[in-house]
């Protein structure tokens, strides 16, 4: 892992210019000091036409555009070399996103638009319930877990610097997505186990189990990624960094999304069945290997039940839109399953599953052997006493 570290470390990920497009592009903070109503065809916002046909969707929304009522807002920007600076823009009563006066918006820059075009709102600035969100988040974390607690937010945080720092840069350089994913993927594991749980047995036992079920899902995922062709360039983003960098491996970026993704499942599968061995043992530390990995394996089996069906489901809810979009469109199943956007997730799906219920008799068998071999030996049987007393003293004599 250290040697893999070193040999694909990035120092950094490379530059290239700004295309203006999603996220790649120049944002500052601003903040809404005025809303007024004005009519929408004298904002010049109803958008009807030239035709005037209303027979589509598009030409009847915007005739009743140009009767309703828009809102001109007044933005002032807060950060950048144009601190001070304001601009309007028309809110039409349809759009989902509605402006009000005191509130913090983040704006596009594009510099070389005419001047009164250059800043335009692109989102709402959600720093502060984000923030909020993540120290309650860690304040529950510290007051359940204690100490424990600490080290798993110390964890954590390492892992977001592997991510960003090794994972993300490597990639964006040009080294193989799945190489990257599993060299910095056993470094989170590492570093996330062993700060957590401490230096024992135990814990490396569960390390071994989570390497090898990463392993398994990095084979089957690469066979059934090649198998079904899929490319994994499915929507706008993907499709963005491929413009960017043109020599990403899209699949393996896919494959290396699969790997990551099932890593935070696996730890907790394999510390749980590792100390579920153990404690078994604590209980009756003259159960022989096969008799704890039997225990063992039964403990499992719910808990696999339990792991499976969150994981299907996590997955289902991050494509709740899309299985949204095939419903509207009253699609069947096998069309809906055939297509690229829905095999990624039935593929990243089954491969993180298959790799979590394997996880379960590895890593249980690796413990049963481990806590076997601690196991202290029989004591040999004490030496009965004679059932003849010994005479003591002198004895009566028998009378001839």
């Amino acid at each position: 892992m250290l040697v893999g570290l070193a040999v694909l470390w990035p120092g950094g990920a490379p530059a290239h210019e700004r295309t203006g497009v999603g996220f790649d592009r120049q944002t500052q903070e601003a903040t809404v000091t005025e809303v007024v109503e004005v009519s929408c065809k004298e904002a010049g916002a109803s958008g009807v036409p030239p035709t005037g046909d209303t027979s589509t969707a598009e030409g009847s929304s915007a005739v009743q555009q140009e009767k309703g009522t828009c809102k001109r807002a007044t933005i002032r920007v807060d950060s950048g070399d144009d601190k001070g600076r304001t601009f309007t823009e028309i809110v039409q009563p349809d759009q989902s996103r509605q402006l009000h006066e005191g509130q913090e918006v983040v704006v596009a820059y594009e510099p070389s638009a005419p001047k009164d075009l250059q800043y335009s709102v692109t989102d709402i600035n959600r720093r502060l319930p984000m923030g909020l969100l993540a120290g309650i988040f860690a304040i529950a974390v510290v007051v359940v877990g204690r100490l424990r607690g600490v080290m798993a937010l110390v964890a954590l945080a390492i892992s977001f610097m592997v991510l960003n720092l090794f994972i993300l840069p490597a990639i964006l350089q040009g080294s193989n997505p799945l190489v990257v994913a599993v060299v910095g993927a056993s470094a989170i594991m590492l570093i996330a186990l062993y700060l957590c749980h401490g230096l024992s047995a135990r814990t490396s036992v569960a390390v071994l189990g989570t390497l090898i079920s990463l392993l398994l899902i990095g084979v089957l995922g690469s066979v059934f990624i090649d198998w079904a062709a899929l490319s994994g360039n499915t929507d706008d983003n993907t499709g963005l960094i491929h413009g960017l960098y043109p020599t990403i491996d899209m699949s393996g970026l896919l494959l290396a999304g699969v790997i990551i993704g099932s890593l935070g499942v696996l730890d907790d599968v394999t510390v749980t069945q590792t100390s579920a061995v153990w404690e078994l043992h604590e209980a009756n530390p003259s159960m022989g290997w096969r008799g704890l990995y039997r225990a063992g394996i039964r403990i499992g089996r719910d808990h696999i039940a339990s792991v499976v069906n969150t994981l299907v489901l996590a997955y289902a809810g991050a494509a709740l839109p899309l299985l949204l979009l095939f419903s509207i469109a009253q699609s069947s199943v096998g069309t809906v399953a055939n297509s690229e956007l829905v095999a990624e997730e039935i593929v990243r799906t089954l491969v993180g599953s298959i790799g979590l219920v394997a996880s379960v008799p590895v890593t249980t068998a690796l413990a049963a052997l481990v806590v076997a071999a601690d196991r202290p030996g029989t004591e040999p049987p004490a030496v009965e006493a004679s059932a003849v007393p010994a005479r003591g003293g002198r004895g009566r004599r028998r009378k001839r």
